[in-house]
């Protein structure tokens, strides 16, 4: 080899050592301006420019290299890196293995080709490969950290803690080992532990920026919103590419009733969104946005990003059942707002025409409700710990004709076993209200209020429609007997009480506006809410106080057991909802114990369920039109004694006889549905809208 050609090469070898890529590549120019054509400089420009996340120059130099020299096992495993990089991961695996013909022994690529194979679900396969690398390099530390994550992706975190121990063992400065473990912490919910292992990878590695995203999903967890938010805002700043930091930031915001840059920040996210590019996850988005059109895009770039579609195991399968098997999956089987509706639903479906499946993303709380799902279901299943492959396969092996998807992007989700397509009918009901924006979701159980027939251009799914309120209500729930009295929850003796119970991100600063002026004409008001998070509290009381209105008027509620809580709702006068999102099962907490809500319309799914449940009710005159007819509304019931009285006597009467807590009607009106599901799908019919009289 040429001495000076020789001389570069080593110069730039050492340049890399030493982090230093810009010499390096100076370096290496000069070398292939004495050899265009030399492999080893040509392949290490390849890597720097991926290094650079300049892929297309990389793939150039690379291929530029193996035009000289085919056999370059090196270079076919950095090419196969490339295409991992760009999730062309077929395009991977075929470099990968052409680098292992040629060089079996390198382990780094078996555990690249792992990689691969993990991202294509091929996860059997993945641990072979990492097996091999380890065999091939027990003191590999990137190799056990990886096959790692491979097992907490199977939820197999106990062996997965083991993998991430060995690799720090090995490489205690390792960052990645750190955030893997703490990632795996995370799951379950070892919320401090993890904290403690973020930290200690960004103390190695500062712009890392999914430590940073996931400290701010443990600090979620611990209910630390405003530092949450600055761990997304700090993700988003070190971010280059696309993410959800921007939503995933300000809906942390949201949560603290923080409201700083509202405007700005809210336009960014819809403007991101309306150029199809990612800007928020959809559950936050529907807590700001007024428009379908924006919910359905926002949907189907997170689908479409998050949770494409991996198969589809029931395409060539026809059941022949007796009796219609019914799945639900959910992670909140348990006292949570979505059982709390759904247990009367379960405990009366028709035995002899369905037979019914729970499949169980979450845990056992030991609760009245926990017992009362155990007992309602024949067949409940854990499914928390499988993988979303292997929950997929569970499912289609009990041979389920409808798989319920009661979360969507909700809770504890599982939306990735949805695209497996495990049962021929899938359908997006109650836990997410709106679209999923995925194709192998089949149907979207809605009523005609909060899903008009103008609106249904917006959902990808099919839309039935129930007859009266799409939302199911269990009419055997308890309000304790506690005879509270306002003394003791810190309410004034006197004075019209104001309440709105629903979570502290639903509160927009134009809704807390319009709650403000309402104090202000109505003197001696307070108003109720939910304390949450300390934050939150604070920082409501002080936007009271820059409104002009003096912070003791707002009175906050601990949290209670649910029977109590309902029964506190004696103590309020009248119940406040909020826009964009709507109160939705504390909607159907208040008018359950006896207390109006006053609800305004909105654009949305999510804005219009106060007003569908109002409608099952026969209480359309607490549905507004206008925030002027809203506010207008509120002052008149706390100033008309008359006529508010008038409307707790129609809601008093009218709670046993309307349809909104007819749960044995709305269960059959919820079968005619499936069975209409089932009858197109037994006739070989594609799904279409279907109407329940």
């Amino acid at each position: 080899m040429n001495p000076q050609l020789a001389f570069l090469l080593d110069k730039a070898l050492e340049s890399l050592r030493n982090s230093n890529s810009e010499s390096a590549e100076l370096y290496l120019k000069q070398a292939i301006k004495i050899q265009a054509s030399n492999p080893h400089a040509l392949r290490l420009l390849g890597v720097i420019y991926a290094q650079r996340k300049q892929y297309q120059e990389a793939l150039k130099y690379i291929n530029d290299s193996l035009k000289s020299l085919p056999k370059n096992f090196l270079a076919l495993s950095n090419l196969g890196n490339i295409f991992l990089e760009l999730k062309e991961y077929q395009n991977a695996l075929d470099a990968y293995d052409k680098s292992i013909r040629i060089d079996p022994k390198y382990d780094e690529v078996w555990s690249n080709k792992a990689n691969a194979l993990f991202e294509l679900k091929r996860y059997d396969e993945a641990i072979t490969c990492y097996d091999k690398a380890l065999s091939l390099k027990p003191d590999y530390a990137e190799g056990w950290s990886n096959k790692g994550n491979l097992l907490k992706e199977l939820k197999r975190y106990n062996e997965a803690l083991i993998h991430f121990d060995q690799a720090l063992s090995l490489k205690p400065d390792y960052a990645e080992g750190w955030s893997n473990k703490g990632a795996t912490l995370n799951e379950l919910k070892r919320y401090d532990e993890a904290l403690a292992h973020y930290d200690k990878a960004l103390s190695l590695k500062p712009d890392y920026v999914e430590v940073w995203s996931n400290k701010g999903e443990a600090l979620n967890s611990l209910k630390r919103h405003s530092e949450s938010a600055q761990c997304y805002l700090k993700a988003l700043e070190l971010k280059t590419g696309e993410s959800y930091f921007l939503g995933e930031s300000h809906h942390q915001m949201m949560l603290a009733c923080d409201w700083t840059n509202y405007e700005k920040m809210v336009t960014e996210i819809f403007n991101l969104t309306h150029e199809g590019r990612m800007g928020s996850e959809p559950f936050g988005f529907q807590g700001i946005a007024n428009s379908e059109a924006l919910l359905k895009k926002c949907a189907e770039i997170y689908s479409n990003d998050k949770y494409p579609v991996l198969g589809n195991l029931t395409e060539h399968t026809k059941y022949q059942h007796h009796k219609i098997r019914i799945g639900y999956l959910c992670g909140e089987f348990r006292n949570q707002a979505t059982s709390i509706l759904m247990a009367g639903v379960w405990e009366l479906h028709d035995q002899s025409k369905f037979e019914i499946f729970a499949f169980d993303n979450g845990y056992d709380d030991g609760s009245a409700y926990r017992h009362r799902i155990k007992s309602a279901f024949g067949n409940l299943f854990d499914i928390s710990k499988l993988s979303d492959l292997d929950a997929a396969q569970l499912i289609q092996a009990h041979e389920i004709d409808i798989l319920v998807n009661l979360n969507g992007f909700f809770g504890l989700p599982r939306q990735g076993v949805f695209s497996y397509k495990p049962a021929p009918i899938q359908v997006n009901y109650l836990g997410f209200p709106g679209t999923l924006g995925a194709n192998y979701m089949d149907y979207m159980i809605a009523d005609k209020v909060v899903l008009p027939d103008e609106s249904k251009k917006y959902y990808v799914e099919k839309i039935v429609h129930l007859p009266n309120s799409y939302q199911a209500n269990d009419n055997r729930r308890e309000i304790s007997a506690r005879q509270f009295i306002k003394t003791e929850l810190g309410l004034p003796e006197s004075g019209f009480i104001f309440a709105c119970f629903n979570n502290n991100y639903k509160i927009t600063p134009s809704t807390f506006d319009s709650w403000m002026r309402i104090l202000t004409h109505v003197p001696r008001s307070v108003l109720w809410l939910l304390a949450d998070n300390p934050i939150a509290k604070e920082n409501l009381l002080q936007a009271a106080v820059s409104r002009g209105i003096d912070s003791s008027r707002l009175i906050f509620a601990e949290r209670l057991p649910l029977s109590e809580h309902l029964a506190r709702h004696n103590l309020a006068d009248l119940f406040l909802d909020t826009l964009p999102y709507n109160a939705h099962t504390t909607c159907s907490d208040a008018l359950w114990a006896g207390l109006p809500v006053l609800t305004l319309l909105g654009n949305t799914f999510p804005g219009r369920v106060a007003a569908s449940l109002l409608h099952a009710l026969g209480l359309d005159e607490l549905i507004t039109f206008s925030k002027e007819e809203y506010e207008a509304m509120a002052m008149e019931l706390a100033t008309n004694p008359e006529k508010l009285a008038s409307v707790k006597q129609k809601l008093a009467e009218n709670r046993t006889i309307a349809p909104l807590f007819d749960t044995p009607a709305f269960t059959k009106h919820l079968e005619a549905a499936y069975m209409q599901m089932y009858d197109r799908y037994t006739a070989d019919l594609h799904p279409e809208h279907i109407t329940i009289i």
